[in-house]
């Protein structure tokens, strides 16, 4: 029997996910596409963070950094390559967003190279009053 992204769960992360995180957000990193995370980063995303799981395989990752009651990030959203497409990171996002309105955080922006899933999920570019997030680099 095949397993398909349908297939897969969602759950809260634990501090046991953290070594099989590690390992699967490597390539991301390697790519570019995640900015590297120690043991220590992602043991402190736990708490706010999910996987998706196909059998007992990560397929997917991200999690929900709460900055303050008035805004949380979705950070290190990442789907394995032969996933992407098919629902897991738009259900990895909504997880999040689940998580933000209960513990009632007004807004939740994400960094990202790749805007289609997010905007699929109701973000824009766009705060509300037509304010823009700028940013300045310091390294």
């Amino acid at each position: 029997m095949s397993l398909s992204a349908a297939d897969a769960t969602i759950r809260a992360t634990t501090a046991a996910d953290v070594p099989g995180l590690l390992e699967f957000i490597h390539p991301f990193v390697e790519q570019g596409k995640l900015l590297p995370r120690t043991e220590e980063e992602l043991g402190i995303l736990v708490p706010h963070g999910f996987v998706a799981e196909l059998g007992e395989r990560i397929i997917g990752v991200a999690a929900l950094e709460i900055y303050s009651i008035k805004l949380a990030e979705i950070r290190s959203l990442a789907v394995a390559a032969e996933y992407q497409g098919q629902g897991i990171g738009k259900r990895l996002i909504e997880a999040c967003l689940r998580l933000a309105r209960e513990r009632n955080v007004l807004e939740v922006m994400a960094i990202t190279s790749s805007e289609n899933v997010f905007r699929a999920c109701g973000f824009d570019y766009t705060l509300p009053g037509e304010k823009k997030a700028l940013f300045f680099q310091t390294r």
